[in-house]
């Protein structure tokens, strides 16, 4: 059985955000999918399997971190289209059958893939008593995201100050179900991308997440309605980074990026 990790949002080795992909003739039981994602050990592991033709998805998708099942990663998605396309499984768009629907990726000619998610809601909340103190950080704003995203959006001073974070994680475990994305407008307007984010998870195995695709489903309309726009990009991360294009559609959000197969090996157990 073969296992890849990719580096996702990214167009170079050793950045964006690393995930395993197994391609499967099903699913087996959960309890050796999780003890592979754990094995993997990276923020996740997709596994997927094909569908029978005709029917509303190709591949089924289910995705986990080293502790849990999600119910929608970005990257790992990416990662899985890049598979698909590299090995010759699928020369079109695919659609993904998934915990969050069915969601959709298409190469584009430049190498990349544009992945179809959908939109998530803002609630605007009040800043959560002790979290400017587990962030290290003065806390602008505060919002909450759909379920199928599950963080909060919490948007800082400016860019400098989410560079510089070095979060209390065991604290911030105790704001959100499943993480924090800290967020501001790019500093300088020429830099390539509109605005930076990192995300931090620790409430599902992960301290810091390189590259959230889906947390850029909250993002994009968050930024979107700031600078009056619907196409933007963003930066993303800290040690390791990645950028996504986002294009708001309504009630879906499409992410763009490229990804980068870095190991390829036989899963033996």
């Amino acid at each position: 059985m073969r296992i890849r990790i990719v580096d996702a949002f990214t167009d170079r080795p050793f950045s964006g955000n690393p995930a395993g992909v197994l391609l499967l003739g099903s699913f087996p039981d959960d309890s050796w999918l999780r003890k592979v994602a754990a094995e993997v050990n990276l923020s996740e592991t997709a596994f997927a399997h094909p569908l029978p033709p005709g029917g509303e998805a190709d591949w089924a998708l289910r995705w986990f971190t080293p502790t849990t099942e999600v119910d929608m990663c970005g990257h790992a998605t990416l990662a899985t289209a890049h598979v698909l396309h590299a090995t010759g499984r699928t020369a079109g768009p695919v659609r993904f059958a998934t915990r969050s629907g069915v969601l959709g990726a298409v190469a584009e000619p430049d190498g990349g893939v544009t992945l179809d998610f959908p939109t998530s809601s803002l609630t605007p909340l009040p800043v959560p008593d002790g979290l400017a103190e587990a962030l290290g950080a003065e806390v602008l704003a505060v919002h909450g995201t759909a379920a199928h995203v599950g963080d909060l959006v919490v948007e800082l001073r400016d860019e400098a100050a989410v560079r510089a974070l070095a979060p209390d994680l065991a604290a911030l475990r105790t704001h959100s179900s499943r993480g924090v994305i800290a967020t501001a407008a790019a500093a300088d307007p020429d830099s390539g991308y509109d605005f930076v984010s990192r995300g931090f998870f620790p409430s599902v195995g992960i301290d810091e997440d390189p590259v959230t695709g889906s947390a850029h489903t909250a993002l994009a309309p968050y930024w979107s309605a700031r600078f009056g726009r619907d196409e933007l990009t963003g930066f993303q991360g800290g040690a390791r980074t990645g950028l996504v294009r986002t294009r708001l559609r309504g009630d879906r959000t499409l992410l763009t990026g490229h990804a980068v197969t870095v190991i390829e090996g036989d899963l033996l157990a």
